[in-house]
């Protein structure tokens, strides 16, 4: 490997996309901080990918002020960051009605205050060095209804827009900015607790994704040339969004 290669951060680095980004990057990295609250699995990934990149395993909880802010020290004195990934997050499902309001603040914090806590920290060291990466995993939730997991779809929303307004600010800095939105994609997400009721089973085949070619879209995109912002996935979810647009577009003009 060559000092050339930059560094990483990938936050919910333990299973899902963020797993799929550690193996993806892991060829194109000298060093990754791992973020996630399980450590027995970031131990267990640091070891597999020992003979390509170096894997620093950080355990913290993005729900929470002190876990934001250990990160974002890690991200301070073992930087500077060239390539940040803003992946960590995870669902709730039911009517927000009946919902536990402080399991959905606590998404909130995750999407959307540990990501602005982290991006924040890493510009002025990606503008100081002339250019930078900052990818933020959104949903095509962020443009469809979402009823029964509306406040996932209303970060993921925030994450778009955000994405997008960032981009224009530090483009002149040669900095790229993505907005990531796949739509179902085989992780663990919908089968932890906070997610329980949701059948995955009644989901068309045709419209799930795996984690591996997800990834892999997204880093392509990102090498690229194209400059596009917000990324959707999967020809099958670049119909939805477009449909869905096109629909919110009659619907403002009525």
């Amino acid at each position: 490997m060559t000092n050339d290669k930059p560094i990483a951060l990938v936050t919910g680095a333990s299973s899902g996309l963020g797993e799929e980004y550690l193996r993806q990057l892991a060829p194109r990295c000298r060093h990754i901080i791992a973020v996630a609250r399980r450590g027995e699995r970031l131990d267990a990934l640091a070891r597999e990918l020992a003979p390509t990149v170096t894997v620093e395993p950080l355990v913290a909880d993005l729900a929470t002020v002190e876990g934001q802010v250990r990160v974002v020290e890690a991200l301070r004195q073992r930087g500077p960051v060239q390539l940040l990934v803003n992946n960590a997050g995870f669902g709730t499902f039911g009517p927000f009605a009946d919902s536990d309001i402080e399991r959905e603040l606590a998404m909130v914090r995750v999407h959307q205050d540990a990501t602005l806590r982290l991006t924040r920290a890493a510009l002025p060291f990606m503008r100081e060095a002339g250019g930078g990466q900052v990818i933020n995993v959104a949903s095509i939730g962020a443009f469809l209804p979402m009823p029964s997991t509306a406040v996932y779809g209303a970060t993921k929303a925030f994450l778009s827009s955000f994405s997008r307004s960032l981009q224009a600010e530090v483009k002149q800095h040669g900095i790229r900015v993505q907005a990531l939105c796949p739509g179902l994609t085989r992780t663990e997400i919908h089968s932890r607790d906070s997610f329980e009721g949701f059948d995955s089973a009644r989901m068309p085949p045709e419209l799930w994704m795996e984690a591996d070619a997800v990834v892999a879209e997204s880093l392509a995109a990102l090498d690229g040339d194209g400059g596009e912002v917000v990324l959707v996935t999967g020809a099958q979810n670049r119909t939805m969004v477009s449909a869905a647009l096109v629909q919110l577009h009659d619907s403002v003009g009525e």
